[in-house]
């Protein structure tokens, strides 16, 4: 069946970085758009970064574009998300995600699209 294990995060200084790890199962990730997601406390689901497969465009939120990077390693079947300059407004928890399609315009489907979260937080 379709399953998404995230692995990474922690707790690390301002200016660090930090790598999120996202191993899919049951499908294979090449084929779809992949997105990471985070919430903060007291905040609303904020997308972070998208990967298209249908053109290869990505897509940063503004809060995180020159700091974050997404990619994926086909041959592994995982993606990940490079986190560099990481800031105390980064700390939330950090979700990956699979589109139903190759298209990051298209629909996340079911609790299984999503993975299980990781806890990332940035502090002195």
């Amino acid at each position: 069946q379709v399953q998404l294990v995230q692995s990474g995060g922690g707790l690390v200084q301002p200016g660090g970085s930090l790598t999120l790890s996202c191993v899919a199962s049951g499908f294979t990730l090449a084929n779809y758009a992949i997105a990471w997601f985070r919430q903060a406390p007291g905040k609303d689901h904020e997308g972070v970064s998208c990967s298209n497969v249908n053109d290869g465009t990505i897509y940063y939120a503004d809060s995180v574009k020159g700091r974050f990077t997404i990619s994926r390693d086909n041959a592994k079947n995982t993606a990940y998300l490079h986190m560099n300059s990481l800031e105390p407004e980064d700390t939330a928890v950090y979700y990956c995600a699979r589109y139903n399609g190759g298209d990051c315009s298209g629909q996340i489907r079911g609790r299984s699209s999503w993975s299980q979260g990781t806890q990332v937080t940035v502090s002195s």
